[in-house]
């Protein structure tokens, strides 16, 4: 399974927007994570997403 690892800024994103509400308390916590580091609260949720994908992915694999 793979680890979240706070993600660095893409530099030539290729991307599309989509609007998504938070709750404020999620808000405060992915801020205060990615505080001093080269990352956006955008960078950081799609990498979460895509770590849940692939986590989704394994499981619906089954165990090895």
């Amino acid at each position: 399974m793979k680890r979240f690892r706070i993600p660095n800024v893409p530099k030539v994103p290729v991307s599309a927007t989509k609007s998504v509400r938070f709750p404020t308390d999620v808000i405060e916590q992915v801020e205060e994570a990615i505080r001093g580091k080269d990352c956006t609260f955008t960078a950081f949720v799609v990498e979460a997403v895509r770590v849940a994908l692939e986590n989704l992915e394994e499981d619906e694999e089954g165990p090895a």
